[in-house]
């Protein structure tokens, strides 16, 4: 199907953004009020971005007030069409007046979702793979990919890394990095170890000797008898570290892994959940360092505008599990995979792709000219549009405060940022693939003011 002219991406924006009053407004101050009355203490985001939504078009959200935003955050990449993208709305609207959810029974949308993943698949994967969809959100798939590793060899646990974030549930807090997720959460799984991540500017080390450094100690961990992991089954790695601060790794960290994993007949499981999809300038982060996974997991944007979605792709040689053994109920979200494909036809059609390389080296160029003016902007790292910006002090320690105070700044302007980063002094940008470079001129006006503003 055609896309029409008037839903080309640089055309479904809310054409006043940014437009900014008073923030918070009335409306909204009622709706965080009546929250706090009634939702759970967990709530998170509106602590640090006091905002109501009411609607949302391309990379433009407008609050219940009427301010109108550029969103650089796009719902932790999960929008990478865009809010409400009217190409994937249309077949959203026609498939929820004829099926919703059908388990895992055949439905045209399924297989035509299943054939548009194999196409876009990385390396070797492309024509050799299965899919299962299980639960809807990403940490379902992490908990699928761990089952499957085991499935296909003798050992059940695993190397992850310091920094990294896989989800909530059992299987995959176990291998998130984040001590304050895990106070009192119980039971974790065992035998899981986690080894250092490539991180040159927070370990000051050179690319290269962090690269090496990172994998003699993985390699220690699997082959050396005294490592205290009896069993290791796999290895687990975001091919760029999103919540721990869009850590992006030199080259040859991947490739290693890879190596690691076939000299010891492990299964290398590559979390694409947050990078996949679009957001880096290739459909899968690990296609920038050229290593194929044994398993990748997906879910954020697979649904194509939001709609919970989660998926485990693995090489067809590792599909040994028998009937049943990996469930879900909502494996059958017909709704969410029409979605899907429509969101990958629009990638394509629109060659986002090509877009979010150019608008992504625009966007690090901008805030890299805001580093020469700024001793505490330390660095800017990621590829695409995954976007990362770390603050230090003088010291070089952590500056949390001043992350907060920028992303203040930039809401009160009409963009919306995030943090991210062990102390959360990682600006992170993580804008729909739609974002025009106008819409970015004018969010990296702020941003950059914003640093210049606050930083000493």
């Amino acid at each position: 199907m055609a896309i029409e002219p008037a839903h080309e991406y640089d055309q479904i924006h809310y054409d006043d953004a940014p437009s900014v009053e008073t923030v918070p407004g009335p409306k909204t101050k009622r709706l965080l009020k009546q929250q706090n009355r009634l939702d759970s203490s967990a709530v998170a985001y509106p602590n640090d971005i006091p905002i109501a939504f009411e609607e949302g078009l391309g990379a433009t959200v407008r609050d219940v007030d009427g301010n109108t935003f550029i969103d650089m955050f796009g719902g932790i990449g999960v929008l990478n069409v865009g809010h409400s993208n009217p190409y994937v709305t249309e077949a959203v609207h026609e498939q929820v007046d004829k099926i919703t959810h059908t388990i895992d029974f055949p439905t045209e949308p399924r297989i035509e979702l299943l054939e548009k993943l194999d196409k876009i698949a990385p390396g070797s994967l492309s024509g050799n793979n299965r899919v299962v969809f299980g639960g809807p959100t990403g940490s379902d798939a992490i908990e699928a990919s761990m089952k499957l590793a085991k499935y296909n060899g003798n050992g059940h646990g695993f190397v992850a890394f310091r920094g990294a974030y896989h989800g909530p549930t059992s299987g995959a807090m176990s291998l998130t990095s984040n001590k304050s997720f895990k106070k009192e959460y119980t039971p974790l799984l065992p035998d899981i170890v986690h080894a250092p991540y490539p991180y040159p500017f927070g370990q000051d080390k050179t690319e290269a000797d962090a690269v090496v450094d990172a994998l003699d100690e993985v390699r220690a961990i699997v082959e050396d008898p005294y490592s205290g992991v009896a069993n290791p089954a796999g290895i687990v790695v975001e091919p760029i570290q999103g919540e721990g601060g869009v850590i992006t790794p030199p080259e040859g960290f991947l490739p290693g892994l890879k190596e690691i994993t076939e000299d010891n007949g492990l299964t290398l499981i590559v979390d694409e959940i947050q990078s996949g999809f679009g957001r880096t300038g290739e459909w899968w982060a690990s296609e920038w360092y050229e290593t194929t996974p044994d398993v990748m997991t997906m879910a954020k944007a697979l649904g194509g505008i939001g709609l919970p979605l989660s998926a485990t792709m693995y090489h067809e040689d590792l599909d040994t599990w028998g009937e049943g053994a990996h469930a879900g109920t909502y494996r059958g979200h017909v709704v969410a995979m029409r979605a899907g494909c429509r969101a990958i036809e629009y990638i394509q059609d629109q060659n986002l792709l090509s877009h979010a390389r150019d608008l992504g080296t625009y966007i690090r160029s901008r805030l890299r000219e805001a580093a020469d003016q700024s001793k505490q902007l330390g660095e800017v790292r990621g590829k695409g549009l995954f976007i990362g910006a770390e603050f230090v002090d003088e010291n070089g320690d952590p500056a949390t405060d001043l992350v907060d105070e920028i992303q203040q700044y930039c809401y009160e302007r009409g963009v919306l940022v995030w943090t991210a980063g062990r102390y959360g002094n990682v600006l992170r940008l993580l804008p729909p693939l739609v974002l025009t470079r106008s819409q970015a001129e004018i969010a990296l006006d702020i941003v950059t003011e914003a640093i210049a503003e606050r930083s000493d």
